[in-house]
């Protein structure tokens, strides 16, 4: 029996989806070596200046842009920023949050949390990295008639479609931050973003410095990130 590449569902047009079949033996190794390979990725916060191809940023956003959505709405919009003055201001302006963040904001309890990492007000990553790519999350779309039209599940979808840009930048053989200083306003400002946009993360993207160095820190094992229910 011939099977159709396409049929009708409630009305609406769905396509054969093909997918590669695996042993289970197979499926063990590759789920093995995808871990190893992202267990070694790590946060850097020290850049080489060393350029990166438009191309290839172009490519990181598109696989992040293959995450699910809530309805299909694909409610994110990814600003990559290699303009060096725009990047000062961001850092100009991210910086003085921080400050902020640093002297009156966080808890004593946080910023004891943070001195494993060696963190402070400072970023120069800001300027340093190539490329900085700004998530915006769209609370609601504008129709062409300038009629709001809401998104769903936004905070979620966007949340996914960030883990897998991290993951396309680490498979490109980049390295980035997850900068999220609050509040982030000002990115909203700089950007002359439209008004359904909300800035959600800062990622600086590059190579690393020759050398750096990261803390010295471990990922909870599988036995405190899990539960079974076999």
């Amino acid at each position: 029996m011939k099977i159709p590449k396409e049929k009708s569902i409630k009305g609406h047009r769905h396509i054969k989806y093909d997918v590669e079949s695996v042993s289970q033996e197979e499926s063990i190794l590759r789920s093995a070596n995808f871990y190893k390979e992202m267990n070694h990725r790590r946060s850097v916060r020290e850049f080489s200046t060393q350029p990166v191809e438009k191309e290839v940023i172009e490519n990181i956003i598109q696989t992040a842009s293959t995450a699910p959505s809530g309805a299909h709405k694909q409610p994110w919009v990814f600003c990559a920023v290699s303009n060096s003055n725009i990047k000062k201001q961001i850092r100009i302006a991210a910086e003085a949050e921080e400050r902020e963040n640093y002297t009156s904001r966080m808890s004593e309890r946080w910023k004891e949390d943070l001195e494993v990492l060696a963190t402070d007000a400072d970023k120069p990553f800001l300027e340093n990295a190539p490329w900085l790519i700004v998530v915006m999350k769209k609370a609601y779309d504008i129709k062409e008639k300038g009629e709001k039209q809401n998104n769903y599940y936004v905070n979620e979808s966007v949340g996914i479609a960030c883990g897998m840009l991290i993951t396309a930048i680490h498979k490109a053989g980049l390295v980035t931050l997850t900068h999220t200083p609050s509040p982030m306003n000002f990115l909203s400002k700089v950007l002359k973003r439209p008004a359904n946009e909300r800035p959600y993360l800062l990622l600086p993207v590059g190579y690393p410095q020759n050398p750096v160095y990261v803390p010295d820190i471990h990922r909870k094992d599988l036995k405190k990130v899990s539960d079974f229910y076999l």
